[in-house]
């Protein structure tokens, strides 16, 4: 592998490791620990393992349709995975650091739109980039149902 090509992969996992310290400065607390969970509520502990492969995924992603197309050639969809990653970052900011659910819902919908997008568009590119997002988009889903559970399960009326 050339130099320029290790650099750029360095680069996309210092992309995503930026982006997952935003879950380390705003992380959950008795705030989170005091909320009420829907049943199927997975233990605190799985969050990080899962997330670290995810992190891990996002950033080969875009470094595939960076070797493929160059930033030049692929200015598009890699601003659009940028998105995906601000969105990424904020959604820990508003549920955690701001104890807003309700926002982070909003949040969260903007990241899976955005997720959704840099699949489409990293597609024509390279079919394995878009594939590696896949998980995330699942996942993301599923967190985007958890946090509209505990939205609703925490609304006081």
């Amino acid at each position: 592998m050339e130099t320029s090509s290790i650099v750029a992969l360095l680069v996309f996992f210092g992309l995503n490791f930026a982006t997952a310290m935003s879950g380390a400065v705003f992380m959950p607390g008795e705030w989170y620990r005091g909320l009420a969970k829907p049943s199927w509520n997975p233990p605190d502990w799985a969050f990080a393992p899962a997330w670290a492969v995810l992190y891990v995924t996002i950033a080969v992603s875009g470094w595939l349709v960076w070797r493929e197309a160059g930033l030049a050639g692929a200015a598009l969809p890699l601003a659009v995975y940028v998105v995906q990653l601000l969105f990424n970052a904020g959604w820990s900011a508003v549920f955690f650091g701001l104890q807003r659910p309700d926002l982070a819902f909003a949040e969260v919908i903007g990241l899976w739109l955005s997720i959704l997008a840099t699949i489409l568009l990293f597609w024509p590119v390279s079919q394995l980039a878009a594939l590696l997002l896949l998980p995330y988009l699942a996942w993301v889903t599923f967190a985007a149902s958890l946090n509209f559970a505990i939205w609703r399960l925490n609304v006081v009326n």
